[in-house]
């Protein structure tokens, strides 16, 4: 899978190289004496953990927000955001699970196939390149709509845009990872700085801090209210508006589950994942619930300003969070918040072509994917990957001859049920895993981390992210003056993805025999040994450099050293 590729050139430090190496290279079958087929190890533990972070910070929260409370209001985007985001968490506790007990290299396909089936580690790779070479032409178009804000589609075309964004990330991700790498370090640190900046100020406008002195508190859940209707009126007209908001919700979500991989693959995992776990837990809350709760309380859903309340094409925003600060009265500001959020998505773009390039790389270089992808150049950069994710981000040419908010709302469509996909196999391999555990009679006080919710916590997960996947669209079969009864566009964007993945699961059984494991015949042990000891050598080695560097290092221990 991509996260092979990526976290096997990301998360090494010197230390780390010299340890896991040649490990990572047997376990996952590479012959080392293979040309122009390694990525080099260029990424350092603070790119690889800063990305992560930015990575929750993208189009979905930024923008696609914008779209939920426009159809729903402020109350159903809290609701559903809150729901999904315990959701997450279920899956990144399930992952951290896993990854302490085994870090594995191969990331999400390497547990699937380790102790569930192989078919499901086939499947989910693709599923999980599927969701990314998607989110690269979904991030262009919402580099188009954030464009609207300054020159309207009428002067110069989204195309235009559009060619400019994808010769600039192509040639980012053609420069090495090394330069990828500081570069998205950067980006992804102004863009925390950027979203917590967004979230006081948004605190102060809502105590009536900004110009007009306006105190608003929670006057627009009164007025123009706290649901919206769709399809209907009444109660079933909000539940109806609050149901279609998960597809917003759990498209903001989606990239979370990163730092799990990451950390998957981290130096002394026992103690990493459970910090990585705990931080998880305040992203949702600060990032995303925080945000959400504010934005709802600055701008009505029925906001002329908002562009997917209105449709005029131009002088509306694709963001809430600039048309708070428009209707505040605050001058200027909104044009450089619109600039920072178009700096987000270009950001989101450039890291989301990096890992959709990793992803076929990994696949490649595992024998699920044409050999010709994992050929990499002398910087060791995977060309032929590179260039087949570059043309596939093409897609977002469709601007040309459609309007942006639909053309990014079926790019939302694919990306989400893409994400839950592979939410679905992460969960559904995290069960096979507790029930091997408990097979095998291991005990709890053997893991490093427990998943707080247990086997139970991952079932509900999965029935809610089942259901969320069969009803994510129900728009599509109701009457609507638009497209009739049946919404035959948005019905193909929003299903499309669960026959591919089952096409994906039973091909592979079809073609190669593979079976699911039953639970006393799950491989748990096999590299144990070896991941032991080098968290020992890690820890040994760790404990000489503290002492070396003495009281000095105390400010970073303290206050820098546990994010990372």
């Amino acid at each position: 899978m991509g996260m092979i590729g990526e976290k096997n050139d990301g998360i090494s430090t010197e230390m780390n190289r010299e340890m896991s190496g040649d490990i990572t290279k047997a376990e996952e079958g590479v012959v080392a004496s293979e040309h122009h087929v390694d990525l080099h190890r260029d990424l350092k533990a603070r790119h690889i953990t800063m990305i992560a972070i930015g990575g929750a910070i993208g189009t979905g929260l930024i923008i696609g927000t914008g779209e939920a409370l426009a159809k729903a209001g402020p109350a159903a985007i809290l609701i559903s955001y809150s729901v999904v985001g315990l959701v997450v968490y279920t899956v990144m506790c399930g992952l951290g699970e896993m990854a302490s007990w085994l870090p594995l290299s191969s990331g999400f396909t390497g547990y699937a196939v380790r102790f569930c089936d192989p078919s499901l580690g086939f499947a989910l790779g693709w599923t999980y390149w599927f969701k990314y070479i998607i989110l690269t032409p979904n991030q262009l178009t919402a580099g188009a709509m954030v464009i609207k804000y300054w020159i309207p589609p009428e002067k110069v075309n989204a195309g235009v845009w559009i060619t400019v964004f994808l010769v600039i990330i192509v040639s980012i991700n053609y420069f090495g990872v090394k330069f990828f790498g500081e570069f998205e370090f950067w980006l992804s640190s102004f863009k925390v700085i950027v979203i917590l900046g967004i979230i006081l100020l948004s605190f102060i406008l809502m105590l009536g801090g900004g110009p007009d002195h306006d105190r608003k508190g929670f006057r627009y859940w009164k007025e123009p209210g706290a649901f919206n209707t769709y399809i209907t009126d009444g109660d079933a007209g909000r539940f109806f508006a609050f149901w279609s908001t998960m597809v917003s919700a759990t498209f903001a979500y989606l990239g979370t589950e990163l730092i799990g991989v990451t950390v998957g693959e981290a130096q002394n995992p026992r103690r990493t994942i459970p910090r990585a776990i705990k931080l998880t837990f305040y992203r949702i809350v600060v990032f995303y619930i925080t945000s959400v709760l504010l934005v709802g309380t600055l701008v009505p859903y029925n906001s002329k300003e908002l562009i997917f309340a209105t449709s005029q094409s131009s002088s509306a925003a694709a963001s809430p969070f600039v048309v708070a600060v428009m209707l505040a009265g605050i001058p200027v500001l909104p044009h450089i918040l619109n600039a920072c959020i178009l700096l987000f998505v270009f950001s989101a773009s450039n890291s989301d072509l990096y890992i959709a390039t990793r992803t076929i790389y990994g696949l490649s270089r595992e024998g699920k994917a044409p050999k010709f992808l994992s050929r990499t150049d002398s910087r060791g950069v995977p060309v032929y990957a590179l260039i087949l994710c570059a043309l596939i981000a093409c897609l977002a040419y469709m601007n040309v001859s459609s309007d942006s908010k639909v053309v990014f709302g079926y790019f939302v469509d694919l990306v989400t049920i893409f994400g839950l996909l592979a939410w679905i196999s992460l969960l559904v391999t995290h069960i096979y895993f507790i029930r091997a555990r408990k097979a095998q009679n291991v005990p709890e006080e053997d893991l490093a981390y427990k998943a707080p919710f247990g086997a139970v916590g991952s079932y509900i997960a999965l029935a809610f992210c089942i259901l969320i996947c069969f009803t994510k669209s129900y728009d599509v079969f109701t009457h609507n003056p638009k497209w009739g009864n049946f919404n035959y566009k948005k019905f193909i964007t929003a299903y499309l993805g669960i026959p591919l993945y089952l096409i994906l699961i039973f091909g592979y059984k079809f073609a190669t025999g593979a079976k699911g494991y039953k639970p006393e015949e799950v491989d748990l042990w096999t590299g144990k040994d070896i991941i032991d000891r080098e968290e020992q050598e890690f820890l040994a080695r760790k404990a000489v450099l503290d002492e070396q560097r003495g009281r000095g290092s105390w400010f970073y221990r303290t206050f820098v050293s546990w994010l990372f």
